[in-house]
């Protein structure tokens, strides 16, 4: 901004305020996000005003006065993102910990979320209904204590703040409708619905549970789904009602009424979809800038197609992981940031301290896709850390060998001889006697098809070391440290990049609610810097670097 180019808005004067010149100063006035400022002109440039007197429109001033150029508007934690997501939501921030399976999204992580009044989804997919069901009574109990939030849209929680995954199973829909059928026995209020292909009658009957018309006639939807979705087709069947085809199966079976499905036609699937970029785990690798807007798209031209009274909202994420992607985020109109790779690095996720530190290590090119156990005869892929483990290699080798032949039999002496010594340490014979004491109880269907398929019976037994791999990441089996499977996505990299040289390079002081409070915090000074930018303000680079900060700082400032 120079002379020529400057528009007069009017003037301040700095009785009882502060003029920032200096780059210190400056960076203390931006990070005083609940401040307004002014930008001012004075002798020695363009300075930040905080408090004092300020008119604008006017043009009395006097000689100790200075012109008024331009105005940055305090930005609010609590502001960012979309209101309405948070008050359905019981939040006050529109924050996300992701589902991160196996428990790795865990109880301690949902529950500090929910004292922070954040959101957090305990990562189900892969334990069993039992785990889920004691994940489910530990989290439960978090509504008998809960305390109205400070600053929340209705001063308290409307439903509660904590969600469970449920996972696509395509290869096993008994276990998909068996997790359906826990998550209804015991009133779980809030999914996350991910790695979906399309849609399947257990999230369809979990969303339409209970639907009826409110004594004024709206109609209420107990259930909530947050769809985590990578791809506008499949986005497209989340934003919309529940196919009529569906409907009628449901209908049939009595899992719910004919006037229920009636109802159903008027509500989407899910309100709330997850744009996911390039994720660890499960993952297109869609590039957030392009997914996100399209995205978006979808939710407009539903919204005008179906006419919802619920409002359709869209979410980011993807590569959140330092203060400009949070920033950028919101900044694109996303109603809320999920955070996952991040959150998996921190104290409270259900992983190992080895897994912990593996990822503070990480750099965004350490990372790969490689073969997953759910979708393995599919060929889906997922992304994994590569630094310091030989998994992404392995299950590659298993997918090819499964790819190359019919059966265990068919397989070459030789190669079948590296791969019980290297990757399973047994015979296949035994891997195979583990696999049918394992779906005797759960999915005995799958033995029989296994006997009597060859191939089939392959895919079970090279699912073994893919699902085995996890496990022994999380629990940090340390004989397996070369077979660990890290979900991870190239956030990790960016977190770590950004943290550099700050306490929170050390693993051992990353606590999600440390995490989530300065990347928060971050994103509402990025914004305050871009507004400054827009307006010509020459940014100092010290002011422009937003250092994490430690955690008594981060709290003074979530009082606020």
């Amino acid at each position: 901004m120079n002379s020529s180019t400057q528009t007069l808005l009017g003037w301040w004067s700095a009785t009882g305020g502060s003029l920032s010149i200096d780059s210190t100063s400056i960076a203390e006035a931006v990070r005083d996000i609940a401040s307004p400022l002014m930008i001012v002109n004075t002798s020695q440039g363009l300075g930040l005003a905080r408090g004092g007197l300020g008119s604008l429109g006017s043009s009395d001033h006097d000689s100790q006065s200075y012109p008024i150029v331009g105005v940055v508007p305090p930005v609010r934690m609590g502001e960012l993102g979309d209101q309405s997501f948070r008050q359905d939501h019981g939040l006050r921030f529109s924050y996300v910990s992701g589902a991160m399976a196996a428990g790795i999204g865990s109880e301690r992580i949902v529950e500090e979320m929910f004292q922070q009044g954040m959101l957090g989804i305990f990562g189900a997919a892969g334990l069993s209904l039992a785990r889920v069901e004691t994940a489910i009574d530990r989290l439960q109990a978090l509504d008998k204590g809960a305390n109205p939030i400070p600053g929340s849209p209705d001063g308290g929680r409307t439903t509660p703040a904590y969600g469970f995954n449920l996972i696509h199973s395509p290869n096993d829909q008994s276990l998909e409708r068996s997790v359906v059928d826990l998550y209804l026995r015991r009133g779980v209020r809030l999914i996350e619905a991910s790695a979906f292909l399309d849609l399947t009658p257990h999230v369809v009957r979990y969303r339409l549970h209970g639907i009826h018309r409110g004594a004024d006639g709206a109609i209420q939807t107990p259930n909530r789904i947050i769809a985590k979705v990578s791809r506008i087709e499949v986005g497209s069947k989340f934003f919309a009602p529940a196919p009529a085809k569906i409907l009628s199966y449901l209908v049939e079976r009595g899992e719910i009424t004919a006037e229920q499905a009636k109802l159903a036609e008027q509500v989407p699937v899910a309100q709330d979809i997850t744009a996911e970029a390039d994720s660890g785990g499960h993952t297109d690798n869609r590039p957030a800038l392009t997914l996100l807007p399209t995205i978006m798209s979808l939710r407009d031209r539903a919204a005008a197609q179906y006419r919802f009274a619920q409002p359709l909202r869209v979410g980011a994420a993807g590569g959140i992981a330092t203060p400009e992607s949070a920033a950028a985020a919101f900044a694109m109109g996303a109603a809320y940031i999920l955070v996952g790779s991040v959150q998996q690095a921190c104290l409270e996720s259900g992983t190992c301290d080895a897994v912990r530190q593996m990822l503070a290590e990480a750099e965004q090119a350490d990372v790969t896709m490689c073969p997953c156990a759910d979708m393995f005869e599919m060929g889906v892929k997922v992304q994994v850390l590569k630094r310091g483990t030989m998994f992404p290699m392995r299950a590659a080798k298993l997918y090819e060998t499964y790819r190359n032949y019919q059966g265990i039999e068919n397989i070459p002496s030789a190669e079948r001889e590296w791969l019980e010594k290297n990757l399973f340490r047994t015979s296949l014979q035994d891997v195979w006697r583990q696999t049918v004491d394992y779906f005797s109880t759960r999915d005995p269907a799958q033995i029989e098809k296994g006997e009597k398929d060859p191939k089939h019976q392959m895919a079970l037994v090279f699912r073994w070391y893919l699902g085995q791999s996890s496990r022994w990441a999380n629990s940090g089996e340390p004989s397996r440290r070369l077979d660990y499977q890290i979900w991870c996505g190239p956030a990790m990299g960016a977190f770590n990049e950004w943290t550099k040289g700050t306490f929170l390079a050390q693993p051992q002081n990353r606590r999600v609610a440390t995490v989530a409070q300065n990347l928060l915090f971050s994103a509402a000074v990025m914004q305050r810097l871009n507004i400054l930018r827009s307006q010509g303000f020459p940014i100092p680079v010290e002011v422009g670097r937003i250092v994490p900060l430690e955690p008594a700082a981060m709290h003074s400032m979530f009082e606020r």
